[in-house]
């Protein structure tokens, strides 16, 4: 009985979306001192408007992105978290995440407002040193959430890098 119905049950209009639709699209809700979501960098090329307090940025794929959520109830704080994401391609695996579709390749994610502030803080680093979060290497993220997770402060990301960086993907193409 199962295999007559799994194949038709399969057959869901999502797929053909996913194919027809290249962008990853993140839900943002401001409900006041309830729920916050909101994109700390990152370049969208859509959005949508739901309705006062939602809409819905849109990404092209390797796009890089920060999504900070944050809610709370009648007795405090329930969730801060901040991740950062890479928008992926219509073939590219991809690891799922509350708000965003259909997911993307997470980088870096930190859970509790005083990591959430330490991720803060380093992007506000990088903004100082004159460069925009979404246009540093993956990597990077990479590396702060991995010396964040064994206790460790992270290295600075210096203009030296960058360039690193930046010639490292003109050779990659």
């Amino acid at each position: 009985m199962t295999n007559v119905t799994a194949p038709s049950a399969r057959a869901h209009a999502l797929p053909h979306a996913r194919c027809a639709d290249t962008l990853t699209h993140v839900e943002l809700t401001h409900i006041e001192k309830r729920i916050e979501n909101w994109i700390r960098f990152g370049r969208h090329v859509h959005e949508q408007l739901l309705d006062r307090r939602r809409r819905v940025l849109s990404y092209r794929p390797g796009s890089v992105f920060a999504f900070v959520r944050w809610a709370a109830n009648d007795y405090g704080t329930v969730v801060s978290r901040i991740d950062i994401v890479r928008a992926v391609g219509p073939s590219e695996a991809y690891q799922t995440l509350p708000f965003v579709r259909p997911g993307g390749e997470i980088l870096l994610t930190a859970d509790g407002w005083p990591k959430v502030e330490q991720v803060l803080r380093h992007i506000d680093a990088v903004e100082a040193a004159g460069l925009d979060g979404c246009d540093i290497a993956p990597d990077h993220w990479r590396h702060v959430a991995n010396r964040m997770s064994v206790g460790q402060a992270p290295r600075a990301y210096t203009a030296e890098r960058h360039q690193a960086w930046l010639k490292r993907r003109e050779i990659e193409g």
